[in-house]
């Protein structure tokens, strides 16, 4: 089975001085790096993921803003596609499914932000389009929400996603416990 990895809005706007910081982002970004690498490593696909908001009221990812661009930490080589979107579901009106295919790939390895929308969103839709799929949970972020006037802390929201997601829709790891899978790579499920 092939794999590809699968990076989802790691971009400027997410990180200190954009519009909709997130918590620990920097940490997630540094994971999301380590696995990428490896991926260049064994020269296997990469797909880059970028949101790019088109709403009327959209106050982040907005285009020929610095703030949609991926940011440094994880940018695109010659070769590796991005794919842009407009929805949570990196799936939805992109050519992500059938880049996919057009590789052979069974397997995805997935990172990225926000665990409690896009992460979320795309891992269940690639589940649904017969994927396996590996969230490597300490190479995703999210934000602080709000409901029913409290505040949900970001670590609480992004436990609650990375549990939901666990079963039956992913494998859900680190990233020391992902690298720790050499020579195998991956544990394949």
């Amino acid at each position: 089975m092939s794999v590809g990895l699968v990076l989802i809005d790691i971009q400027n706007d997410y990180f200190p001085g954009g519009r909709m910081e997130l918590v620990e982002v920097e940490s997630a970004a540094r994971n999301a790096a380590k696995i990428l690498q490896m991926f260049r490593h064994r020269h296997l696909p990469v797909f880059h993921i970028k949101h790019v908001s088109m709403r009327p009221d959209a106050s982040f990812f907005l285009p020929g803003t610095p703030g949609v661009n991926i940011h440094d930490s994880v940018t695109p080589s010659a070769g590796e596609p991005v794919i842009e979107k407009q929805f949570p579901n990196s799936f939805r009106g992109t050519p992500l499914l059938d880049r996919l295919k057009s590789e052979g790939i069974g397997k995805v390895i997935i990172c990225g932000a926000m665990s409690h929308m896009c992460v979320d969103a795309t891992t269940r839709a690639a589940f649904d389009f017969g994927f396996s799929c590996t969230v490597i949970e300490d190479g995703c972020a999210t934000r602080d929400l709000q409901f029913k006037g409290e505040i949900v802390k970001a670590d609480k929201v992004h436990a609650a996603f990375m549990s939901a997601l666990s079963a039956p829709y992913a494998k859900v790891m680190g990233t020391a416990d992902f690298i720790k899978a050499e020579p195998g790579f991956w544990p394949i499920t």
